[in-house]
């Protein structure tokens, strides 16, 4: 790792400001139906806020590795697009009403409108994406979308059930941590060459090898998703409703078990562990109540054991740019894992 300072909040925000706005306005542009009801959930979803770290992240790949074409700002909104497609759907598979401190999209509109505008969300983001003409972004956006639908199926099956902590890497790399490391791999494949992708021009061929870049940016992706996500988990555990803008304990309420709720049920006595099985099982804290359940994890050292593993998935999406040239961005880059790690919502 060299020796650069890791940037500051203010750093890579004034960073990004410019690019970040311009990713908004091409979302908006991109999310105009001749069907108004699309437009509308689509512009309800984007004023609620959120993040944008995926757009974030491949705005930092791209710039870290010089991209100075507009290509940048148009996969930024298609990342996010996907990101806001994935958050329709989840909210009717998992019959939420609330979604950041609001009503959810399904509770305004109806599933059957927002399945279908979800769906709309998709096919707008792969049009947009196949205008660039480069075969590397399609290769990974379909790969990724693949992904994320079986790791939807796979929760499904396990809803209720216990599982073990392989089972439950391979869930969050599927729903979270792969659309964090093809955000960091598109940043990377619009990139290569630095030329700009004409409207004539055809970029990579199908199959090709990951590039360097693309292999490093990958696996930084993928780490800061891994640990996104179990600090997610960990949040809904140990936060209150109004911090989270939604109910606490929605995993546990769906059936869900994280990795903190699977270390206490490998280490706790047998009254513990059918306490989280009744929990599990009821989909309610009717029997067995929220906090009952923190004071297991908290006895088991289950939410330390979480943010260590969490922590331990940053330093190494760290580690994983130690090449990348030294520059803003890679300082940027840098400083994401600890907000990652550090935030409270």
């Amino acid at each position: 790792m060299s020796s650069i300072s890791i940037a500051t909040a203010s750093e890579v925000f004034d960073l990004l400001r410019d690019d970040l706005a311009l990713v908004e306005k091409e979302f908006s542009r991109q999310s105009e139906s001749p069907v108004q009801v699309v437009t509308d959930i689509a512009n309800y979803l984007m004023s609620g806020g959120g993040k944008r770290i995926r757009p974030m992240l491949l705005l930092l790949g791209a710039r870290s590795l010089g991209c100075k074409t507009d290509a940048r700002i148009r996969m930024g909104a298609v990342v996010e697009m996907l990101h806001t497609a994935t958050l329709v759907h989840d909210d009717i598979i998992d019959e939420a009403s609330t979604r950041r401190g609001r009503p959810s999209s399904n509770t305004t509109w109806g599933n059957s409108k927002c399945v279908l505008a979800g769906d709309w969300l998709y096919m707008e983001a792969f049009q947009t994406a196949l205008n660039e003409r480069n075969f590397r972004v399609l290769d990974l956006l379909i790969s990724l979308t693949q992904q994320m639908v079986e790791g939807e199926l796979l929760q499904m099956e396990k809803l209720g059930h216990l599982i073990n902590e392989e089972e439950y890497f391979d869930l969050i790399y599927r729903k979270t941590a792969c659309l964090f490391k093809v955000s960091m791999q598109l940043g990377a494949a619009i990139s290569a060459g630095n030329t700009g992708n004409s409207a004539d021009t055809i970029s990579a061929t199908p199959g090709e090898p990951l590039t360097a870049e693309e292999q490093s940016l990958g696996e930084y992706g993928r780490n800061l998703g891994l640990a996104f996500q179990i600090i997610d988990d960990m949040l809904d555990l140990t936060a209150n409703d109004n911090v989270l803008g939604k109910p606490a304990a929605s995993d546990l309420r769906e059936g869900k078990a994280t990795l903190a709720v699977i270390h206490a049920l490998e280490r706790g006595t047998g009254a513990d562990r059918e306490a989280i099985r009744t929990v599990l099982a009821d989909r309610s804290f009717e029997h067995v109540t929220h906090q009952q359940i923190l004071e297991i994890l908290l006895r088991h050292g289950s939410l330390a054991y979480a943010m260590d593993t969490a922590c331990a998935y940053a330093e190494a999406a760290r580690q994983s740019i130690a090449d990348l040239p030294d520059g803003e961005y890679k300082r940027a880059l840098l400083w994401v894992p600890g907000f990652v790690t550090s935030r409270d919502r």
